[in-house]
This record gives structure tokens, sequence and C-alpha cells, in this order.
């Protein structure tokens, strides 16, 4: 079975205050996004490697990242849309035009998430197959409260939330399924895998790691340079 991963890296990274977009920063030797693709690269699993970029960066990507990935699994790059709900559905219809069979699974994975661990892809790619739908996540530290107009509206119980990360795995006719309906509505989700819910499937939640960051600030940067090297990787 084919197994593709989508990986979305269109942000603009104005956090950042950065030269260059949030992606294309260094992380141990080489771009962030390039390390995260590496990841995917290696993983036995995955066939195919579909990066999703804005459409006036694909060259500087083939110029400047796709030196330090080697990828031969690479099979289109997708120029993105004006949100990330765009992007990612701008990537499902190119899957859809080199053919993925309705059972193959997709995961949608952050260009700037560079830590996932290769044995929770598997893990998701595993449940995917059999239940449809898979996130990986990580339960709640903090209190979390509701807040409407600056007050406290809302304790939710912290025992039921959890911080969801990617990737996010999926059954492509389902993923590409929730995907059309949310454009026939006008729906914007947080995630893909709000998308799925609203179809009424179930989705797994999947146990990750804290390690497993986004790195959209000056500080994530900083901690994912402490947790690449406490990792013993360059």
């Amino acid at each position: 079975m084919n197994t593709t991963v989508l990986v979305p890296a269109a942000g603009m990274g104005r956090r950042m205050g950065a030269t260059v977009n949030k992606q294309y920063l260094q992380l141990g030797g080489c771009s962030i996004l390039a390390r995260t693709l590496e990841l995917f690269e290696r993983h036995p699993a995955i066939s195919r490697i579909i990066p999703i970029l804005p459409a006036d960066e694909i060259e500087y990507f083939k110029e400047q990242v796709l030196p330090d990935c080697g990828l031969t699994k690479l099979v289109a790059i997708v120029s993105g849309g004006k949100e990330r709900q765009d992007s990612v559905r701008n990537g499902l219809q190119q899957l859809q035009l080199i053919g993925a069979q309705a059972d193959s699974v997709v995961l949608v994975h952050d260009g700037v998430r560079p830590l996932i661990e290769p044995e929770l892809i598997s893990q998701l790619i595993d449940i995917a197959v059999l239940k449809g739908a898979a996130v990986v996540g990580v339960p709640v530290k903090d209190t979390i409260k509701e807040v409407e107009d600056g007050l406290i509206v809302a304790t939710p119980e912290r025992s039921r939330l959890w911080q969801v990360q990617t990737p996010q795995a999926f059954r492509f006719e389902l993923l590409f399924r929730a995907y059309q309906k949310a454009a026939q509505d006008n729906f914007a989700g947080t995630d893909d895998a709000s998308l799925v819910e609203r179809l009424g499937a179930q989705v797994v939640m999947v146990e990750g790691d804290y390690r497993n960051i986004k790195i959209t600030t000056p500080e994530d940067l900083l901690i994912a340079e402490a947790l690449l090297a406490d990792s013993g990787e360059c």
C-alpha cells in the first residue's frame, strides 16, 4: 500500500522576526524543513512525499532545500493556498491526480515539526489502516480557561483535554471527502481531524511526545536545538 505524506510549509513566520520564512531557518546544520522531510524519506512505510509551498518559494526550495534532503520519494511539489486548509486541499487534489487508492493512507505533517519519532509515524499509519483516522497528541498540562471579553466563563475538565500535534493520518478517501464537504459548506477547521469529525467519523487519539514541538517562535527554535543536541543528532 502506498502511504503519502503531505507537508504543508507555507507559513510566513512573522513571530520569528527572521529575514526568511521559519521553515528555512537552520536547525542542526540544515533547514527545519529539510530535517522534517528527511524523517519521512528515511521511514520505510512512507512511499511518497509531497511538500506544499508558496508558489513564489518553489524555486528557492529546489535550490536551497532539496540538495540537503536527497529525496527519492518526492513525487510532486504543490503550490499552497491562502490558508493551511487550502494548501492541504491542493495537496489532496494532486494526490488524486496521480492515482491515490481510496484505502491508501495519507499523513499531513507540519513542515516545522522536525522532531517526530519514527515509531509514532508507524503507529499512526497502522491505526489509520484499521480505523480510518488517527492523530497524535499529548495531555494538556496546564489548567485551561474559557474567556469572553476578558472574563473567565468556564474551566473545562483538564483530564479530557489534549493538545493535538501532527502527523495526522487518514484513509485517503475519508480525508478527501472531508475536505470536499468543508469546501461545500465554507467551513474552516483548526486541523485536518476537525473536518473528518464533521462527517461523523471516529478519530483515534495516539499519545505522542512533548518533544514534537512546532517551531513558530525564536524560543521554540532554542528548545528544538537543545532537544536535538540531547538526542545526539547533528
